[in-house]
């Protein structure tokens, strides 16, 4: 296929020099009816992307024409036997492929380290999970990956398990063996489903680990926004049609997926992909070689440091993505939450996120010199004020995963009460707990309260640490099925 067609953005355009009078959703019809502030600010034209369905520009949910094409060469570059395009995010993609992996009642395997979609899609399958851990690497105290060897132990004791999803690379670059992980699922008639929302720049530079579909994955879902150009919420999921039924995943989409797609997010998606398949190798090799300088220039920073490859072949850890810069000034004392309020509130530095022992800052191909060398200024400035701090110690291991008694589906729907923290010790919970970062659950709706848990989470909701899922954050009170 010709890689330097736009279909969408193309189909947009012919339909815009039309000018026609407009009946359509949406209503500000073009930039009319936009607000005046805004369009002062921004311009005009944007808003002529923002359409629906016209004769020109095809059908998310029934793809023919500018759309199909789009998505045709997409599926092309990154080496798929489909692509589609999403527009509620790889959250949407995520719950698709849990969706098509397991029905109600059969097993699906899921990493604790999941994002939250995939909770959300085991709630909708119905779907019962059984868990792998990924190990843990202490010096860092970053989660590592899946082995090949816990995912063959996992199929010994659930022969029955129809499917294996896979975070890799994490948000931290770290890359489990998906190769051999495949070899392993495919071995026992299970399909393999890996979360790269996180990857999807790995498929053009040899320098960076190899993408999930090269490795044997059958499905791939990826934040094309996050390191390569598309707008925030535009994702892709790609598919070998082997082992995956097509009517199946396609039906989940559907379920999945805005009716009222948003045309920016899809032709940003089209965009994005023209930019990778023209240049891809060149703008990923930029962003690797600037990442490369950061590396250097802050493990060159006293007390300051930033994991690399030595790191690789220890727990589980398979390869790295190195355009992520895990950076700890943990020998000066300081834990990543401030570490990250100081880089941003006193130096302009604002990194992705933080930790108890790191922060993690991104480094794509739309980054230049510049960006980099006031992180590092930054960096070494903190190294000086901050010398002679007592070096952190190691953070609190995590606890033991709590018995499953109810499928997270049936615990969705059942009835629930709300209780004073105190006494949630013993009870199911109603709800998913995960301390973010680094947003490991430390209980699933339908797992019961151990004092272990309870234990851990109380003390990190007084030291006024972040959880996601607990509908009271603060953790005053949380949900549990009523007995």
């Amino acid at each position: 296929m010709d890689q330097n067609q736009t279909p969408l953005f193309d189909s947009i355009m012919k339909f815009n020099e039309r000018r026609p009078a407009y009946f359509r959703i949406p209503g500000h019809r073009f930039e009319r009816g936009i607000n005046q502030r805004w369009r002062d600010v921004v311009g005009d034209a944007i808003f002529q992307f923002d359409l629906t369905e016209t004769p020109y520009t095809d059908d998310l949910h029934n793809a023919q024409g500018a759309i199909a094409q789009a998505q045709e060469l997409a599926a092309e570059v990154f080496g798929a036997d489909a692509t589609y395009f999403l527009v509620n995010g790889t959250t949407c993609g995520n719950q698709a492929m849990v969706m098509t992996a397991a029905f109600e009642g059969e097993t699906v395997a899921i990493p604790r380290n999941a994002h939250k979609s995939a909770l959300m899609g085991l709630i909708m399958s119905g779907a019962k999970p059984v868990y792998l851990m990924p190990q843990l690497h202490e010096e860092w105290g970053l989660h590592g990956g899946i082995s090949p060897q816990d995912v063959e132990r996992l199929f010994q004791e659930h022969p029955d398990c129809r499917g294996l999803m896979v975070v890799s690379p994490t948000y931290y670059g770290v890359c489990s063996d998906i190769r051999a992980i495949a070899q392993v699922c495919h071995s026992h008639g299970a399909i393999l489903m890996v979360d790269e929302a996180h990857g999807a720049h790995c498929y053009f530079s040899e320098k960076l680990p190899a993408g999930g579909l090269t490795q044997g994955a059958d499905m791939v879902a990826q934040s094309i926004h996050k390191v390569t150009g598309s707008l925030t919420q535009s994702s892709m999921l790609h598919t070998r049609w082997e082992r995956i039924d097509r009517g199946r995943l396609e039906g989940n989409l559907h379920l999945v997926q805005s009716t009222s797609p948003n045309y920016l997010l899809l032709t940003s998606l089209d965009m994005a992909r023209h930019d990778l398949a023209v240049r891809g190798g060149e703008l990923i090799a930029n962003a690797v070689e600037l990442a490369k300088y950061a590396r250097q220039k802050i493990n060159d920073i006293p007390n300051i440091r930033c994991a690399g490859r030595e790191i690789v072949g220890t727990a589980g850890i398979s390869d790295l993505d190195e355009t992520r810069l895990v950076i700890s000034a943990a020998q000066l004392g300081m834990e990543g939450f401030r570490l990250e309020d100081i880089l941003f509130e006193e130096y302009g530095c604002d990194v992705e996120l933080s930790d108890y022992n790191n922060v993690l800052a991104i480094v794509t191909f739309a980054n230049v010199k510049e960006d980099v060398d006031r992180l590092i200024a930054a960096l070494a400035d903190i190294s000086r004020r901050f010398a002679g701090g007592t070096p952190l110690s190691k953070g609190k291991p995590l606890p033991a995963q709590p018995q499953a008694l109810m499928t997270p589906r049936r615990a969705y729907f059942s009835a629930n009460e709300e209780i004073p923290w105190e006494q949630a010790c013993g009870r199911i919970s109603a709800e998913m707990i995960a301390p973010y970062p680094p947003g490991i659950p430390l209980i699933y709706p339908g797992e019961r309260m151990t004092d272990q848990v309870w234990e851990f989470l109380d003390e990190y909701r007084r030291r006024g640490g972040h959880l996601q899922g607990p509908a009271d954050p603060q953790l005053n009170t949380c949900r549990v099925i009523r007995e």
